[in-house]
């Protein structure tokens, strides 16, 4: 194999996808979630769930199987979290179960989407308010944790401990910790700080343990929230504030930046039958947007 002109034809297959950025819609009618607007998750069975319907400590199903272009999607409420809790990211678990950053009573809890049961996975007065998840294929997981009074976070690995997690401390030494997201290879883990607008990349090994943090890129404007990787390994940034995605290569070269109707975007995630279908939540018209793109990407 030519590896040269395998590579030039990546580069350019890359920056074909990238040349024209999708139109978002509506893909619900604004209003129907809180300002807490968040999640979001497509699990196995292609539904998309969303925290924060009508209420904050529920989770809402959006009902877009069938959904015809041009048609908003219906919403009903699928769980209600334990008093007190409240939601912010979701993320799908090997065997379909989906975890719960709870920020409001420091918790991670975990729904089983065939019964509803809700229970709590992990527990720490040391969280501030854990705020982002991201999960490896082998089940790993990690936290986000920011500390919005004193614009300090952490990074934190929930590893399995029988059927609950144990919080280890992987790194103090951050900014207000926000968005994270894992590589499609899983060997690079990505984390933001909003109110700092950097993004740190670690290196990954398989047992969830993290090494040679650099930074991946900043800004000087703007927030920045959840973010997603698709299959080429391209990062989505939800950028809070300026109301769009922006979409940067493994090396951190801006590729594309994708014009939503709101401004602030909390978190996005991939779905749809082919994967190429992005859905992001709006927290100031407190609903859900969508667009399609030409790579496919991972919850």
């Amino acid at each position: 194999m030519n590896y040269t002109s395998f590579f030039a034809a990546f580069l350019l297959s890359a920056a074909t996808a990238f040349s024209q950025p999708p139109t978002a819609r509506d893909l619900t009618a604004e209003q129907l979630f809180t300002r807490n607007c968040e999640g979001p998750v497509v699990d196995g069975r292609g539904r998309l769930f969303v925290v924060n319907f009508e209420h904050d400590g529920t989770i809402g199903l959006v009902k877009t199987e069938g959904l015809k272009e041009g048609i908003k999607a219906g919403v009903e409420r699928f769980a209600t979290l334990p008093q007190g809790s409240i939601g912010n990211s979701l993320r799908l678990g090997k065997r379909g179960e989906i975890y719960i950053a709870d920020y409001k009573a420091h918790n991670v809890l975990v729904l089983d989407t065939m019964t509803k049961e809700i229970r709590e996975y992990v527990h720490s007065e040391r969280f501030h308010q854990p705020n982002d998840l991201c999960i490896t294929s082998g089940g790993v997981l990690f936290a986000s944790d920011p500390n919005w009074k004193d614009s300090t976070g952490r990074l934190w690995r929930i590893d399995k401990d029988g059927i609950v997690g144990k919080a280890v401390l992987l790194d103090s030494a951050m900014g207000t910790a926000n968005g994270i997201a894992i590589s499609p290879d899983e060997t690079m883990l990505y984390v933001n700080e909003s109110l700092q607008r950097r993004i740190w990349a670690y290196s990954l090994d398989k047992q969830g343990n993290i090494s040679q943090k650099r930074l991946f890129t900043s800004f000087t404007d703007f927030g920045l929230d959840g973010m997603k990787c698709d299959n080429a390994g391209n990062l989505y940034v939800a950028r809070y504030g300026k109301g769009v995605i922006a979409v940067f290569s493994p090396k951190g070269k801006l590729l594309s930046e994708i014009a939503l109707k709101g401004k602030d975007c909390s978190n996005l995630t991939f779905g749809g039958k082919d994967g190429k279908t992005v859905y992001v939540t709006l927290q100031d018209r407190k609903c859900v947007e969508t667009f399609r793109v030409k790579i496919a990407g991972k919850q």
